[in-house]
């Protein structure tokens, strides 16, 4: 189990047993249906082995006969009892939709009303519906699902007993191993599940971006870095297929001990049983009680088990409000707790939201949006981001600082779509990043990097090569805001040549700088991508994006960027933080000492 899931359960366990003690004659009425179902179970298998030792192997037909007409009984009031159960059954699950509609349609409200944060709360719809609806029915199949085991294994058991102890003696110890096989194996296989998932998603979104910039990579000469990366991938994906079909052995062998290996030693036992005086009729019972009631309920529970409960985890703790919209950086005896950096709600997709609700929520939405976002390069890897909340709103400059191998061109990989997330969800404009089609996600952001690309054409088209409509007088005023004006000179102006090889480092990223200050895109990510420029060409230079309209996240070669933006994120690898320069001065020791080592 996950530090996400425990926290999960210990913020779910307290109002879990409220809404149980509010339904104690529910539970008690259920209880004595399912105690219905154990005498079920437990007649007919006893009335088979009565049928056997004293109808027919006695001589009397009309016994043995009658027996069995006491097993049809209790097998057709099944269909009684199982009525029963499901009317009792709704006194539990709807009560609980309703609360959990209620709960949602507060939140909602909450946020709307005086005083609220504000904003449009677009993860309702999918709470009250979609949610809603999966907490319900993984609840119910988890009730249905634990209390016909406990029931009808009570039963059984308690027929077998009946019958002659020497039975459980012989059945008890394979399904007990079964058992407990299956349950050591739900951790670590929930856990190989999600590592098989980020692994796929991981390699995936690599080779659609690597698909969509095979002229770029054989034009920059990057294809071998490419490549290496997809082989790690590649790598990364076969190791977590081989983890999970592990455990999926571990639990098929489960499956088998508990399912199986009962019925095959009570076969090989019965030698020895009849040596301690078990009857026929009793041997023919045993295999009725394991068979009929035992191993299918048995069977149950370990197919519904961990799938239900997982989901119903998970969406409990969405719509309960694990995520509050006002949350503040807190610690705890055992070390602090993500911080949650929001200006707006940060719910779960909604998928079931029309084409035209989400054209009006455009607007509102954030530019940038990560939902607990965790990424580890690697199955056993300390994660490089862990479960990191950040809200970014449209128009605002915000600037990325911490040391170096902390994460902050990881976050803008993942912010760019280039990168998938170990588990979280990152958003621009209102929708998730990841499966987003290469020419849209170009439409949204822009991404520049340490080591600026310019290719082999003219100056016009290096710059225009984002926006091929840009026309001559806007490019014009682009490499005069930058300064561009004495190396356009120099290149022989617009139509000019340019040759990569004769440009300096800081050369070729002021031309990208100005490529992605032309661009239409909304959202412009530097990751470091004025590291090769003197002070105050890079004070010109963000002064430039940052009056562009659009948003700007800029990962900062200097403190000087941290200044002259809006907020600031701090990542030192054990919190983040976020805020104004004066308020990181504050807040923040490590903000503290590279502001003390900028001015010194």
């Amino acid at each position: 189990m996950t530090s996400a899931e425990a926290g999960a359960l210990r913020r779910l366990a307290p109002p879990a047993r409220r809404f149980l003690a509010h339904r104690k004659g529910v539970l008690v009425r259920l209880a004595l249906w399912s105690l219905a179902e154990s005498g079920q179970a437990f007649l007919v298998g006893h009335a088979v082995a009565r049928s056997v030792d004293e109808g027919f192997l006695a001589g009397d037909p009309r016994r043995g006969l009658l027996w069995l007409g006491v097993a049809l009984v209790a097998v057709l009031s099944g269909a009684r009892v199982v009525r029963g159960v499901f009317a009792q059954l709704a006194g539990v699950t709807e009560p609980l939709r309703d609360g959990l509609v209620r709960r949602a349609v507060d939140r909602s409200m909450a946020r709307a009303a005086p005083g609220g944060p504000g904003g449009t709360d677009r993860a309702a719809v999918s709470r009250l519906t979609n949610q809603v609806e999966i907490a319900r029915d993984s609840f119910a199949g988890l009730v249905l699902t634990l209390r016909s085991f406990v029931f009808t294994a009570a039963g059984a058991l308690l027929g077998l007993l009946s019958l002659h102890p020497a039975l459980l003696v012989v059945v008890l110890p394979p399904l007990a191993a079964g058992l407990a096989l299956f349950l050591v194996t739900l951790r670590p296989m929930a856990a190989a599940q999600r590592r098989a998932l980020a692994a796929d998603e991981a390699l995936g979104d690599h080779a659609a971006s690597a698909r969509a910039a095979l002229r770029d990579l054989a034009a920059c000469g990057t294809g071998p870095g490419v490549e290496r990366r997809g082989a790690d991938l590649v790598a990364d994906a076969a190791a977590a297929a081989r983890t999970l079909a592990g455990w999926a052995a571990v639990r098929t062998a489960a499956l088998g001990v508990a399912g199986h290996l009962p019925v095959l030693a009570l076969l090989v036992a019965v030698e020895w049983l009849r040596g301690h005086g078990v009857s026929v009729g009793a041997l023919l019972g045993a295999f009725t009680y394991l068979v009929q009631s035992l191993l299918p309920a048995l069977h149950t529970l370990m197919t519904a088990l961990g799938a239900a409960g997982s989901r119903l985890l998970v969406v409990l703790d969405r719509i309960l409000g694990a995520e509050t919209e006002t949350e503040t950086e807190t610690e705890t005896e055992t070390g602090p707790e993500p911080v949650s950096v929001l200006k707006s709600e940060p719910g779960p997709s909604t998928a079931s939201a029309s084409a035209a609700a989400f054209a009006v929520d455009m607007a509102a939405a954030p530019a940038v949006e990560l939902r607990a976002v965790t990424l580890s390069y690697g199955a056993r890897a300390e994660p490089v981001l862990d479960a990191l909340d950040l809200c970014v709103a449209p128009g605002e400059h915000l600037a990325v600082v911490g040391p170096s191998g902390i994460g902050k061109s990881t976050l803008t990989r993942l912010v760019a779509g280039t990168l998938a997330t170990s588990s979280g969800e990152v958003r621009v404009a209102g929708r998730p990043v990841t499966g987003r089609p290469a020419a849209e996600l170009a439409a949204l952001r822009v991404l520049v990097p340490q080591d600026a690309y310019v290719f082999s054409g003219t100056v016009g088209d290096n710059l225009a090569y984002l926006n091929t409509d840009a026309c001559r007088a806007e490019l014009d005023a682009a490499v005069g805001a930058f300064g561009l004006g004495p190396l356009v000179e120099r290149l022989g102006g617009l139509d000019g040549t340019v040759r990569p090889a004769e440009l300096s480092p800081g050369e070729r990223q002021l031309v990208a700088l100005v490529r992605a200050y032309l661009s239409p895109a909304p959202l412009l990510l530097l990751d470091e991508a004025t590291c090769h420029l003197d002070p105050a060409s890079e004070a010109r230079a963000e002064e430039a994006l940052a009056g562009r309209a659009g948003t700007l996240v800029v990962v900062a070669h200097r403190l000087s960027s941290a200044v002259r933006a809006d907020r600031t994120l701090v990542l030192d690898g054990v919190r983040a933080r976020c805020g104004t320069h004066a308020e990181l001065l504050s807040r923040s020791p490590l903000y503290r000492d590279l502001a003390g080592h900028w001015n010194s």
